[in-house]
């Protein structure tokens, strides 16, 4: 009988043995293959990269953000696209700041929990995963066309004529009114294919990612920073501005480093949006048409000679890099100057 135990004692120590080396072996495949998968992701980049060191590297040169697009390889620059790429970011940053912040307070500090905000927070966790050329026709919709409510002759079209808006029609069918009578302090209505509309169509792309990131970054402030807040007396509009917004702002930073990221290197939605191709001046104004680097190496790419589709669409990538990685560095930068130490 004893012996019958311990035989079964010795069975079983040998089953759990068997069944922990079966464990351990499956889990160092599943780290081979986790790392295999990252390596083949940055070996697939590094080649990538170095395609385009090799093909855009020699055509590097001052000219290139110097000159305007020509049809002529050796004369061809961005400078345009660069200029209409940085303005078209500040906008979108500017609008999409304060209004993804905003949105991530109210509904992380003051929106009450019910199944309407949980019906708007499942919604803006969908529009983050909408294709970018939904959002292109979403914002010709709204800001390039105004859903169609200013057409000539229409009564809300009446209405703005009514009250000092001059209807343009040199083959640009918009309202523009002067504010205080000064010429640069002008509103064009609909915004039309001008760098604004651009601005604020990538404003709708980024601005879910903004307000998920931010939310995170305010959901993660301990609940203890804001009960010795209160209990010092202080108002929600004070734990708020003072306390938890200063503790999360790196996090929303990150959200905002990320999102403009992508809002950089995007083609689609501009070109829904009208963007130009071959645009040879700076824009003067908001209103103004415009381009941005990817447009222009879109269109590089287009064209058949290898000047053009291999050499300069290289080097145009290079200096989209380039500008990428050194807005980053500032943002960065930016985040951990005014990061708080509160622990």
């Amino acid at each position: 009988m004893m012996a019958g135990t311990a035989q079964g004692q010795v069975s079983g120590y040998i089953g759990i043995e068997g069944r922990r080396a079966r464990r351990n072996i499956v889990g160092r495949v599943f780290s081979v293959v986790l790392l295999m998968c990252t390596l083949f992701g940055l070996v697939m980049l590094a080649a990538l990269l170095v395609d385009i060191a090799i093909e855009g590297a020699p055509w590097l040169s001052p000219s290139l953000w110097q000159n305007y697009p020509s049809r002529h390889a050796e004369k061809a620059g961005m400078r345009s696209g660069i200029v209409g790429s940085l303005i078209v970011i500040g906008i979108t940053a500017l609008a999409s700041f304060p209004l993804g912040v905003g949105a991530a307070i109210y509904l992380e500090e003051y929106a009450p929990k019910n199944r309407f905000t949980n019906f708007i927070l499942v919604n803006i966790s969908n529009l983050a995963g909408v294709p970018s050329i939904v959002y292109g026709m979403l914002g010709l919709a709204v800001f390039g066309r105004l859903f169609g409510l200013l057409e000539p002759g229409s009564a809300f079209a009446d209405f703005l004529t009514s009250i000092g808006f001059q209807f343009q029609s040199g083959g640009l069918n918009y309202y523009e009114a002067q504010l205080f009578n000064i010429p640069w302090l002008s509103i064009r209505l609909p915004f039309g294919r001008s760098i604004l509309a651009g601005g604020l169509t990538m404003t709708l792309l980024i601005l879910p990612v903004v307000i998920i990131a931010a939310q995170e970054a305010i959901r993660a402030v301990p609940a203890s920073v804001r009960q010795a807040a209160y209990g010092l007396g202080a108002t929600r509009w004070q734990v708020v501005s003072r306390t938890v917004i200063p503790i999360a702002m790196p996090g929303i930073m990150t959200g905002m480093i990320l999102a403009i990221s992508r809002a950089i290197g995007e083609t689609a939605p501009l070109i829904i949006m009208g963007a130009f191709t071959f645009v040879a001046f700076l824009p003067e104004s908001v209103w103004d048409r415009f381009t941005a680097m990817p447009i222009q190496i879109y269109n590089w790419i287009t064209l058949p000679q290898d000047e053009f589709r291999v050499h300069l669409a290289a080097a145009g990538i290079i200096v989209l890099l380039a500008i990428l990685l050194t807005l980053n560095g500032i943002a960065i930068f930016l985040r951990n100057r005014f990061q708080i130490d509160w622990q």
